[in-house]
């Protein structure tokens, strides 16, 4: 029981991050890179960025528990991504913040650029590094695309770029990156943003969490 109380007390002071599973490895970097070591990561499914009706429930469900856990200091690493301002409702009922922007995307290039070129990019397929090393894991299998490749066309046909956000200068990605744009039959460009607004985000959790 003593132990128990001691975990609830430790957790208090602590700064939990409840993230998309996409962007858990660039989290643990910033977290590294602005030495936040109070900082703890609690990740949902990568796989709901398919399924964004599934997000505000789970996020709604992971900070009760959360809570209940002894944490009070508590941080939403999403932007809106696809729940239709439910993830807002989720955030406002439980007094927590997110990550600003409409999905990660936007934040990876900063919300101030990202509202210059959105028009611009409107016919764009985005990747990301995870995007890129999860590339069959999560675009070639569950769209069947390396049993029917002919469905490209019907999937990616209405796109004319794809960019590559990339977080980190790896030469792999991008040569997953231009191999996909190749195969997706799209012009390639590689956008080098590093993490973005993520690090400004979490740090000003941070910020907030010392008041």
């Amino acid at each position: 029981m003593a132990a128990e109380q001691n975990q609830k007390l430790d957790k208090q002071d602590r700064l939990l991050v409840i993230a998309c599973g996409m962007i858990a490895r660039e989290i643990l970097a910033v977290k590294a890179q602005l030495g936040l070591d109070h900082l703890e990561l609690n990740c949902l499914p990568a796989e709901y960025h398919f399924y964004p009706d599934r997000i505000a429930p789970a996020m709604d469900e992971a900070i009760t528990e959360a809570k209940a856990q002894g944490f009070r200091h508590i941080f939403v690493g999403y932007a809106d991504c696809g729940t239709g301002g439910h993830l807002d409702v989720v955030c406002e009922k439980h007094g927590v913040q997110r990550m600003a922007g409409p999905h990660c995307f936007a934040f990876y290039q900063r919300m101030e650029t990202y509202r210059k070129i959105a028009d611009d990019d409107m016919m764009s397929f985005y990747m990301t590094d995870f995007l890129c090393r999860q590339f069959d894991a999560f675009f070639i299998k569950p769209l069947g695309l390396d049993k029917h490749p002919e469905l490209i066309a019907d999937y990616f046909g209405n796109y004319e770029k794809l960019i590559y956000l990339a977080q980190t200068d790896d030469p792999e990605l991008d040569k997953v990156a231009q191999m996909a744009a190749d195969m997706l039959g799209l012009v390639y460009e590689r956008r080098p943003t590093g993490y973005g607004d993520l690090p400004a985000g979490l740090a000003r959790a941070a910020e907030l969490q010392s008041h």
